[in-house]
């Protein structure tokens, strides 16, 4: 499997490396692993792809390898086929984290980049920081600065690791640019750039609104809530699990739910015997993982969401909807700070969803630079800092030549 994963590897690097031009554009590694990573991308895509002064190219490191939380993604945002997939797959985070190293040095020894950007704080993100960190080549991390204070999440640690090592650190939002200040980040390397998974949201609104899952499934607006989860804290217990699940179908007798049901959930809930109690539930309809813009279309609709995912914590912040999230912290404390989440036990679900139906919809505000403008100012950002310098130190050794002679 190794042999045929390195091979494939390799044949995509020398059609990229035959394909590629001898002018002076910046190129750009820009690396995707998970849902929340192809919506970041996206938009960065968007603007990059078009600019005469850059040559982007997408990396997917192959975390999601199911059909519905890849292929589909890359489809509904209208990404193109990745220049390098590295088909790394499942595993435990030291062979996930490792296999990606492994797996993109061969990228980098071949398609070597000016800069590589890594986005959220999965496994990947923290691989591919280290390998331009080792290749002396800069790394950009975006969504940085981002703190849940609980270091028993993985994320966290991939999210410490990646912003101390990375050259340049775009925050989503102002608390994130106190989090790095706080760890002695010197300020120059910071940029306020704003929530880039607002700029996918507005680039696919008119689509999101045009899509007809809602009237599909027979759902009226605002009489039913949406359900993720994938978090091991919520799903590898048996004992949590089962509590989720009872409070699930408490919750459908009151409002119906929608269940976006993630692989990783499944498997947990067929190996503890859950799933039934779940399919037998009146007020519960299971689907699997759902494309962005039909997931998009049930949750600009939905009454409450209940989810333990970041991504979703923001994009009901945006939209004003009431959201419950699964977890004991959040890394955007913002979201409630400002936003419409709050965070929730798993024993107190069932009453923390009557509240939240009782709230108005759109209270709370989208913080500053939530507007869908995020990733021009990426692009500006990465203009300035590459691009200008590279002209200006090219100048330089220019007039110094001409004193030489």
């Amino acid at each position: 499997m190794q042999i045929r994963r390195a091979t494939s590897v390799q044949n995509q690097l020398l059609q990229a490396t035959s394909a590629m031009s001898e002018d002076k554009q910046l190129k750009i590694h820009l690396i995707a692993a998970a849902r929340p990573n192809f919506m970041k991308v996206a938009p960065l895509w968007r603007v990059l792809s078009v600019a005469s002064w850059c040559e982007p190219h997408i990396v997917h490191t192959g975390q999601h390898y199911d059909a519905n939380m890849s292929e589909a993604f890359f489809r509904d945002l209208r990404l193109p086929e990745p220049h390098f997939h590295l088909e790394v797959g499942s595993g435990s985070h030291a062979e996930q984290t490792g296999n990606v190293m492994i797996a993109y040095e061969r990228v980098v020894q071949i398609h070597r980049p000016d800069v590589i950007i890594v986005v959220g704080d999965v496994n990947p993100t923290v691989a591919c920081a280290l390998v331009g960190a080792k290749m002396w080549i800069p790394v950009i991390h975006l969504e940085a600065g981002l703190r849940s204070r609980d270091r028993r999440m993985p994320e966290e640690i991939n999210r410490l690791m990646t912003d101390a090592i990375a050259d340049v650190l775009w925050t989503p939002s102002l608390d994130a640019n106190e989090n790095l200040r706080s760890e002695g980040i010197p300020e120059e390397r910071i940029e306020f750039v704003g929530n880039i998974m607002i700029d996918s949201f507005m680039m696919m609104r008119d689509a999101i609104e045009a899509d007809d899952t809602r009237t599909v499934m027979g759902l009226v607006a605002g009489r039913y809530g949406i359900v993720t989860l994938h978090r091991p804290a919520n799903v590898d217990s048996r004992e949590t699990l089962g509590h989720l699940v009872a409070e699930l179908v408490a919750v459908g007798r009151e409002l119906p739910l929608v269940f976006a049901i993630h692989p990783r959930t499944l498997k947990r809930l067929v190996e503890f015997d859950l799933l039934s109690q779940l399919e037998r539930a009146a007020g519960l309809r299971l689907t699997e993982p759902l494309g962005y813009v039909q997931f998009m279309n049930l949750v600009c609709g939905a009454a409450a969401v209940i989810t333990d995912s970041g991504g979703v914590q923001e994009e009901t912040t945006f939209l004003g909807i009431p959201c419950l999230t699964l977890r004991e912290n959040t890394e955007r404390p913002i979201t409630i700070t400002e936003g419409s989440n709050r965070l929730v036990t798993a024993a107190k679900l069932a009453a923390a969803v009557g509240e939240a139906l009782l709230l108005r919809r759109g209270s709370g505000k989208a913080p500053a630079r939530w507007d869908g403008a995020t990733a021009e100012r990426c692009a500006a950002d990465l203009r300035r800092r590459f691009l200008t310098t590279r002209r200006c130190n090219a100048a330089s050794a220019g007039r110094a030549g001409q004193k030489e002679l």
